[in-house]
């Protein structure tokens, strides 16, 4: 089983942060669309060895276009070790913050995973490019802006999914699927896992032909000192995450779905910490997987060691480079 964990650092400090997560023993690095752009260190980690994605890129915002080319060049900076990782966002963000539209996240989502392949196709292959969707057309590629094909392929394209829409979306038509990192085990082996197998089979494909990435919101520390510190950083996320319609389902499964109505409520007034307040040591324990690296170790193969080709770690309160590569070495050593 494969491990990989976040690269998130100011600019100035990106290369050498790449080069201490790789040193843990790590198999791969993702970065999020967060306080900093999501394509940029990618670029600088390409010399690391890792497997390295986006985990996501918000794809609305940018035409299938401009992540073609950015996907093209990262691969072939890491000698093709690059995965287009796609999310769709919720409206508010994607109308909002970026300035960009919104509609049909689902069909929308289809559409730029179906243009991508024809980009790819015709810089790996030579086809014609003649794709005409309802939201996005592209039929025009002169030899000026072609790069050309890549020794390893076309970098593959995973989709970050949670409902059943977009993991039937997953299974049918990308490469590879992100699990959301908020889950349980009850969600996960309830709802999750027979939605892929169930997309799998409509599709007529096998679940080899799929990369399934299972996250985790991880609170590791072996030092017992500081559990309550990332303890209180994860159920700050799970207040997050809980307040957006979304991901309700989750909290559902686990006998919480009464808080949702008022962490969303919350949430529209920025009383942040009385969200994380809500979070129990109950629905803490279902979510979180928590302890030193041998305690998580075991949870993280329990929760995903038969079900997950890679494993991406969410650690919102940090993680020591220490317990990191004894984290990683307890997994790949079971």
């Amino acid at each position: 089983m494969e491990v990989d964990a976040l690269l998130m650092a100011s600019p100035p400090d990106l290369r050498r942060r790449a080069e201490e997560l790789a040193a843990t023993g790590v198999d791969g690095l993702f970065t999020f669309e967060g306080p900093h752009d999501v394509f940029l260190p990618l670029a600088l980690a390409a010399a690391t060895g890792c497997r390295l994605y986006t985990n996501v890129a918000i794809a609305f915002p940018r035409s299938p276009m401009h992540l073609a080319h950015t996907a093209w060049d990262l691969a072939a900076l890491s000698g093709g070790r690059f995965a287009l990782g796609l999310g769709t966002q919720v409206r508010a963000h994607v109308e909002r913050r970026y300035g960009a539209t919104w509609s049909s996240p689902v069909a929308r989502m289809r559409e730029w995973v179906a243009a991508y392949r024809a980009i790819a196709a015709r810089w790996q292959d030579g086809a014609p490019l003649a794709f005409e969707g309802a939201h996005t057309r592209h039929s025009l590629m002169t030899p000026a802006f072609d790069p050309g094909p890549l020794p390893d392929g076309a970098p593959p394209v995973w989709l970050g999914a949670l409902g059943p829409k977009m993991v039937a979306l997953a299974t049918e038509a990308a490469d590879g699927l992100l699990v959301h990192p908020f889950t349980s085990d009850r969600h996960l082996a309830e709802v999750t896992l027979p939605r892929v197998a169930e997309g799998l089979a409509a599709a007529g494909r096998a679940r080899s032909e799929l990369t399934v990435v299972g996250q985790a919101i991880v609170a590791c520390t072996s030092d017992p000192a500081l559990q309550g510190d990332l303890d209180t950083a994860a159920r700050w996320m799970i207040g997050f995450y809980g307040s957006t319609p979304a991901y309700a389902p989750v909290l559902e499964a686990e006998g919480r779905g009464h808080l949702h109505p008022e962490l969303r409520r919350l949430s529209r007034e920025g009383r942040w910490d009385e969200m994380a307040a809500m979070v129990d040591d109950d629905l803490l324990d279902a979510v979180v997987l928590r302890g030193d690296p041998g305690a998580v170790a075991g949870r993280l193969l329990a929760r995903y060691g038969s079900h997950a080709d890679r494993m991406a770690l969410s650690t919102p309160g940090g993680i020591a480079d220490a317990d990191l590569a004894a984290l990683v070495g307890e997994v790949h050593a079971r």
